[in-house]
């Protein structure tokens, strides 16, 4: 099966990753398919038109191109309503989707009635979702290097350095959640030299993070009594807590922050689920941080596009296999072959399929597993 594979140029504020690296183009299109990126998709991080056409791509000169031109569209983040406007019930996408917080995406993309399919919900054999997994890793190490510079009195904080000095006490540094964004944060700020807390509601985890990190990291279950004191104590919160597909819960009240010190600072890893504090409310590169009571918010919604060319590459290594099945296959047997992929299908022909989206957004759910075994 020969696929036409189309890749867009991002026109998210601040977005500079891309779908498809040259490397990934090259991969494609010897297994026989044909590619179209758009021109300027991947300029800037360094992959150039010419790059893409030496690999084997077409380049084209605008997104209506590509999107007319393609049977399969390769994304990252989730498609602003003009994309969502150019897509055909016969074309599937996959990209990020983050349906749960957007209900507006959301009746976009069933009006298209598109195959839409989400990287955050695509699973493997072992529960976890390794298409989140390397944004998870970059969002959790900056979550530490944004809320470090949201800490600077210039900026708003409140002027902790957060490894301190000799004499001076080290910043204290809450992570809320102890998956992958929480451990790749704790690692980073107890590498400044942070006093850093995970906490976490599952046991087993905190075990696994003791034996990880050793005295080095202090943990503890996320009950809402030791929230309260640690929020009140802390410098620096990171909120890294996710339920796959549905909105994040909401762990820190708008009044817990009258504790905390003015200047303290809040990193809402978690927006693009709806964040898990309450007084969240999705930011941008170009105005990353505003302050509540007194406590600087940073809940940029694409933290990793910050590093948009070690974040593209990381992508695709991960993304680029299931893009293989895809084309190879098509989207019915693809996904009736591999359980881990279908998991990952949110949107189909005008209905909702994964079950934490639609009760998420109240709407009805149909099985994933009739529509791709529909004949």
């Amino acid at each position: 099966m020969v696929t036409r594979i189309g890749v867009p140029k991002e026109i998210k504020n601040h977005e500079y990753r891309v779908g498809l690296t040259p490397a990934s183009v090259r991969e494609l299109a010897a297994d026989g398919h044909s590619l179209l990126v758009q021109s300027g998709a991947g300029a800037e991080i360094g992959f150039s038109d010419d790059a893409y056409r030496a690999a084997g791509a077409e380049v084209a000169g605008s997104a209506e191109e590509v999107f007319a031109g393609a049977d399969l569209i390769v994304k990252v983040k989730e498609p602003q309503p003009a994309e969502c406007r150019r897509l055909r019930p016969d074309q599937v996408l996959f990209t990020y989707l983050h349906l749960a917080p957007d209900p507006e995406q959301a009746r976009l993309l069933m009006e298209s009635g598109c195959t839409a399919i989400a990287y955050e919900t695509v699973t493997d054999r072992f529960g976890r979702l390794p298409l989140l997994a390397p944004m998870s890793e970059i969002a959790g190490r900056m979550a530490i290097q944004v809320g470090a510079v949201a800490l600077q009195k210039s900026n708003g904080g409140s002027g902790i350095l957060l490894g301190g000095v000799p004499g001076v006490l080290p910043g204290r540094v809450l992570v809320i959640g102890g998956g992958v964004v929480g451990t790749n944060a704790a690692r980073m700020a107890m590498g400044l030299g942070a006093d850093v807390t995970i906490a976490d509601r599952s046991m087993p985890r905190l075990a696994q993070l003791d034996e990880l990190f050793g005295p080095r990291l202090k943990t503890v279950y996320a009950s809402a009594d030791a929230l309260d004191r640690l929020v009140a104590d802390c410098d620096l919160v990171v909120g890294a807590v996710l339920v796959p597909g549905a909105a994040a819960p909401k762990l820190v009240r708008r009044d817990q922050l009258a504790g905390m010190r003015r200047g303290s600072v809040l990193v809402d890893v978690a927006i693009d689920q709806g964040g898990c504090f309450e007084t969240s409310r999705a930011t941008t590169h170009s105005d990353p941080t505003y302050v509540v009571e007194g406590v600087v918010h940073y809940c940029v919604a694409n933290m990793p596009g910050a590093v948009a060319r070690t974040s593209t590459e990381a992508l695709n290594h991960a993304t680029l296999p299931f893009v293989q099945a895809l084309a190879a296959k098509g989207w019915k047997r693809a996904l009736a072959e591999d359980p881990h992929l279908l998991a990952g299908l949110n949107v189909q022909g005008g209905r909702l399929t994964h079950p934490a989206v639609a009760g998420a957004l109240g709407q009805p759910v149909a099985a994933a597993e009739t529509l791709v075994n529909d004949s």
